[in-house]
């Protein structure tokens, strides 16, 4: 999965291995070949995520660097 996949596209795609692979469709190299690629999309996500959470907790450190924790108000 290419580093400029985004989170959307990269869950999108996890999903959809998901799909084919419960569809019970697919042959034994066609499965393992989805399944690698769910891998990957996982893997993706989850970097995507601990950006995003390392982020967030840098903009929660108050003046003496301390880390303060708060729910992430949705829009």
């Amino acid at each position: 999965m290419e580093e400029k996949t985004s989170f959307e596209a990269a869950l999108s795609a996890l999903e959809e291995s998901v799909e084919r692979l419960e569809s019970g469709e697919l042959s034994l190299e066609q499965s393992l070949a989805c399944f690698e690629q769910g891998v990957q999309s996982a893997a993706r996500c989850r970097k995507l995520l601990k950006a995003v959470e390392t982020r967030v907790e840098v903009l929660l450190q108050d003046r003496d660097g301390n880390l303060t924790t708060a729910p992430l108000e949705e829009p």
